[in-house]
């Protein structure tokens, strides 16, 4: 660990809570209706309602608020397979790349929808440029926009005086288009741009190396693509090594612009949190509340990143763990973004996740099985922190006998079965997708290394995919492993592109459901003034008590499976 290394951490911290009351606030304002720019976006808005002939002043109730996102991401889900499985007959296709086949579609399509990005595929090779913009591009902006909707609703849900409805989706949704999503990119692309990402519809281009070598350096609409990629928590990069490729990621500055990039949105939702229900300091605990996660996941990684691994050290080699890292980063830079990309549900990285430590792995993961909770994904991660909030609730008027209530709100038996499904339901698909695939000889053939890392592997595989990061250890694959057991010269199997494309839906739009349900039954529900015997849910105390509820119920189920993988992982002399 370096004085340079912890006075960048420290910086990017306090930069990331300077803007997370302002842009907050701007949230606020898109999502109270007050008018943004109305010369110039307010016929837009107007024109599109008029044309999909809805009004944004009728609102629904959770269970039609939950039909539409769920018919939504259906046309999105059925759109994308068309444009994947086509793409050889369709434009701006320079190299000829052909459609891809029906499984390998079947999981981009669940990934994109869902706002994983997870990639069974390598983009410079199998993308289009077409698809890349009109495909995955256009469902990475969907994608952050239906997760920020639900958010919002789910908060009008637990602010609610007297409503039963939770605002309209179509207008929710155009709005974090036009509001938020597309002027935030555009800027940030414009940026990415000025400082060498590349923005071309150009055919690859040939060079020799320095070896002599002739090879093929591709082009396309990087930048446009990476500002979306970052600020939707998306993750999906338009090359194969996404941000530790200089097209993507091309300095230092754009390095730290992405980490920003990547957990503005989710932060400033608590500050956005706190103005709809009418206490910033609640926004301020929750803040803190995923804070205390991000700071100590921080300081762990970079700590095991820099005293390297028993391998090395048994080898003779002392200092830092820099295989899989760009030396333009270094280790305290590597080691943020890998914590930035997993409190997010981002998938973005800088360095190879799998070349972390044993340790180092390890809190990456741990952080995707909190379950979204810290910071999360655009929408998706406030509201798995509203679940867990209500557990504490739960758990504390158990411990002094009073009746649970949030916000000044009664919390009955229906909200707590609901948290209950929203909770569990996820790290219980991930503990039986994990072994079902170690388990199985379907699931050996996609695993490449064997022992703890193997292991490792595949229980990041499905981590990843069931919270909609789309990280990886990328020794897991769709693809039958040619030196796996009994695989001899085949290749090709669909077990991990079909199970990691169901675990991506049921992982998305299963909790969905369930918060829309919670914010259903409260919307209606009375809300009673605080007494003396009133428990505050906007100080410190509460805040210690929610970090406590996450640890017992998320992390804990997964302790074991830590264990067997990247824990042994760390305390062995081996590299893999």
């Amino acid at each position: 660990m370096t004085v340079q290394g912890w006075i960048q951490i420290l910086v990017f911290i306090a930069a990331l809570t300077a803007v997370t009351p302002l842009v907050g606030a701007y949230m606020h304002r898109i999502y109270s209706g007050a008018p943004i720019f109305p010369r110039v976006l307010g016929p837009i808005e107007r024109g599109f309602y008029k044309t999909i002939r809805i009004d944004p002043e009728q609102e629904q109730d959770w269970k039609g608020y939950a039909r539409s996102v769920l018919i939504f991401s259906l046309g999105s889900w059925l759109l994308l397979y068309a444009i994947l499985r086509l793409q050889g007959s369709l434009p701006f296709n320079p190299a000829g790349f052909g459609g891809a086949p029906a499984d390998v579609t079947f999981n981009n399509a669940s990934s994109f929808v869902s706002n994983t990005n997870w990639q069974y595929y390598a983009g410079e090779t199998t993308m289009s440029n077409f698809s890349q913009m009109a495909g995955l591009a256009v469902q990475n902006f969907l994608s952050a926009a239906v997760g920020i909707a639900v958010l919002i609703a789910v908060i009008r849900g637990f602010s609610a005086r007297s409503l039963k409805t939770l605002g309209n989706f179509w207008s929710d949704l155009t709005r974090t288009l036009l509001y938020l999503l597309l002027p935030f990119a555009f800027v940030l692309a414009l940026f990415f741009v000025s400082q060498g990402l590349v923005q071309s519809l150009s055919p690859a281009q040939a060079f020799t190396s320095l070896e002599g070598v002739r090879q093929l350096i591709t082009l396309g609409p990087v930048a446009s693509q990476e500002a979306i990629k970052l600020l939707g928590t998306n993750g999906g990069g338009f090359f194969n090594v996404n941000s530790a490729m200089p097209f993507e990621n091309a300095s230092g500055l754009t390095n730290v612009v992405s980490m920003l990039a990547i957990l503005v949105i989710p932060a400033g939702l608590t500050a956005t949190f706190g103005r709809m229900v009418g206490n910033r300091r609640q926004g301020w605990m929750v803040y803190g509340a995923m804070f205390t996660f991000f700071a100590i996941a921080v300081a762990i990684v970079y700590a095991a990143e820099s005293h390297g691994t028993p391998a090395q050290h048994l080898a003779g080699i002392h200092g830092g763990n820099f295989e899989g890292k760009e030396t333009r980063f270094g280790i305290g830079s590597s080691s943020l973004f890998a914590v930035v990309t997993t409190v997010a549900s981002c998938g973005a990285v800088n360095a190879a996740m799998e070349s972390l430590t044993g340790i180092g792995g390890a809190l990456p993961m741990a952080n995707m099985m909190t379950g979204e909770v810290i910071f999360g994904g655009v929408g998706s991660g406030l509201t798995s922190m509203l679940m867990f909030i209500i557990l504490a609730v739960f758990i504390a008027g158990l411990m002094v006998g009073r009746t649970p209530e949030y916000l000044g709100k009664k919390i009955g038996a229906r909200e707590v079965k609901l948290t209950m499904v929203g909770t569990l339901a996820v790290p219980l698909f991930v503990l039986v997708a994990t072994a079902f695939a170690i388990a199985s000889k379907y699931g050996l053939r996609s695993i490449y290394n064997g022992g703890p890392q193997g292991f490792s592997e595949t229980l990041y595989a499905y981590t990843s995919q069931t919270n909609n990061n789309g990280s990886a250890f990328a020794g897991y694959t769709g693809f039958i492993q040619p030196n796996a057991p009994g695989n001899a010269g085949s290749f090709g199997f669909t077990f991990a592109d079909v199970l990691g494309g169901g675990a991506m839906l049921i992982g998305r739009f299963l909790p969905l459901v369930a918060v829309l349900a919670i914010g259903g039954a409260l919307a209606g529900r009375k809300t009673s003034p605080p007494g003396p015997g009133t428990m505050r849910t906007d100080t410190p105390t509460f805040g210690v008590l929610t970090v406590g509820t996450i640890l017992l119920v998320a992390l804990l189920t997964f302790v074991p499976a830590l264990l067997l993988g990247p824990v042994v992982q760390g305390l062995t002399d081996r590299m893999f």
